[in-house]
C-alpha cells in the first residue's frame, strides 16, 4: 500500500515509517520540516516539504504519488503552548486536518488513520480510561484533537470513509535508528535523560497532586508499539469512524520515572520541585482492551524500565541527536 504520512519526519512519524517499510508498504512523507528531521528517515523514502493547510499541494501529492491511504500525524503538541496560544493550535490542528480531509475527498482516498490523544479525556473520573469515558479536555491541545475526531465522525459515513482515531497515551523510548528529540523538549522521559547526561537536577512540576506520591501519573507506551498500532489500523476495511486507546495500561508517577531513570543510567538525578503547570492532567492510564480484541494489538515493551533503557541507549549512541546522522533528499 502507498501511504502518505503527514508529519512523518517527527518522532512518532519516523518510527511509523520504519514499520511501514518493514511491512512492505511504500510510505511518502509530507512534512513542513519545521520540527521534523529528514535524517531520521530511511534512505529511499520520499519526503515532500509542505504545510498540511495547503490543500492544493496535498491534492497534487496524493495524485502524483498514487496514494491509497493517509496517516495524519502533523500537529502542534505542546500542551503549555496551547494554553498560551490556543489560536495557533486550532488553526494548525483543526484547519490542517480539515485540509487533509478535503484533499482526500477530492482525490477519492477512503482510508485515514488519525493521530489523536488521551488529552481529550481531561481528568478522568475512573481509571483505567475506556473509549466510552467522558470527553472533557482541559487544554486547547486536547480540544483541538476532539474537534477533529468529531469532524471525522460526521464525515466518515456519508463519504464512505474508513477513519481510525488512535488516542495516544505517552509515547516514549526509541528504536535502533530513531529516538525522541524535540526543540524545545517538553516530554518527561527525554528531559530526565537529558538531565542524567548532563549531571544536573530534574525539574518536577507539581508535587501536591492527589496521587500516592503527589506527582502526576502517566501511561507510557513504547514508540514502536504505538507505530505498530497504525499498521494494524490500516488493515481496517469497514466504513465509518472507530476510536482506540493505545497505552500499556500501567500508570507511573513522575517520581517513579525519575527513580527508574536512576536505575537505568546509574546517575544521581537530584530533583528540583516547582509549582504545577497549567493544563496538566492529574492521571491518565489506558484501557487498551478494544484495540487488543478488535485489531490484535499486543505491546512488545510493556515495562517502563525497558522503555527508558531503549531511550537511554539511543541517546548514548547519538549524543548529538540527529545532527551527525545521514539525511535523505527531499522530493
Amino acid at each position: 500500500m502507498r501511504v502518505l504520512v503527514t508529519g512523518g519526519a517527527g518522532y512518532i512519524g519516523s518510527v511509523i515509517v520504519e514499520e511501514l517499510v518493514g511491512a512492505g508498504h511504500t510510505p511518502v512523507i509530507y512534512d513542513s520540516l519545521v520540527k521534523g528531521h529528514t535524517s531520521a528517515l530511511l534512505p529511499g523514502v520520499l519526503v515532500v516539504r509542505g504545510d498540511v493547510r495547503d490543500t492544493g499541494r496535498l491534492v497534487q501529492v496524493l495524485r502524483e504519488q498514487q496514494i491509497e491511504a493517509v496517516i495524519h500525524m502533523a500537529a502542534l503538541i505542546e500542551v503549555g503552548l496551547s494554553v498560551t496560544n490556543p489560536d495557533r493550535f486550532f488553526e494548525n490542528n483543526v484547519a490542517g486536518s480539515m485540509s487533509v480531509l478535503r484533499a482526500m475527498l477530492d482525490t477519492g482516498i477512503k482510508k485515514l488513520v488519525f493521530s489523536s490523544t488521551a488529552a481529550l479525556y481531561g481528568d478522568p473520573v475512573t481509571l483505567p480510561i475506556t473509549e466510552e469515558a467522558p470527553l472533557q479536555p482541559n487544554n486547547p491541545y486536547g480540544d483541538s484533537k476532539l474537534m477533529v475526531e468529531r469532524i471525522l465522525g460526521w464525515s466518515a459515513e456519508p463519504h464512505g470513509l474508513t477513519c481510525t482515531a488512535l488516542r495516544y497515551f505517552n509515547a516514549a523510548g526509541a528504536t535502533e535508528r530513531n529516538g525522541e528529540m524535540h526543540e524545545p523538549e517538553t516530554h518527561l522521559i527525554p528531559l530526565v535523560l537529558q538531565a542524567a547526561a548532563e549531571d544536573r537536577p530534574v525539574t518536577i512540576f507539581g508535587t501536591d497532586y492527589p496521587t500516592p506520591d503527589g506527582t502526576t501519573i502517566r501511561d507510557y507506551i513504547h514508540v514502536a508499539d504505538l507505530a505498530q498500532a497504525h499498521l494494524l489500523a490500516l488493515g481496517r476495511t469497514e466504513p465509518g469512524m472507530r476510536v482506540y486507546n493505545v497505552g500499556n495500561g500501567n500508570g507511573y508517577s513522575v517520581r517513579q520515572v525519575v527513580e527508574t531513570a536512576r536505575a537505568v543510567t546509574g546517575r544521581a538525578l537530584p530533583v528540583d520541585e516547582q509549582p504545577r503547570r497549567p493544563g496538566d492532567q492529574v492521571a491518565t492510564v489506558a484501557s487498551s482492551e478494544r484495540i487488543r480484541a478488535e485489531l490484535g494489538w499486543q505491546p512488545r515493551f510493556p515495562d517502563l524500565h525497558a522503555i527508558i533503557e531503549s531511550a537511554w541507549n539511543w541517546r548514548q549512541r547519538h549524543p548529538h541527536g540527529y545532527a551527525n546522522m545521514t539525511g535523505i533528499d527531499e522530493g
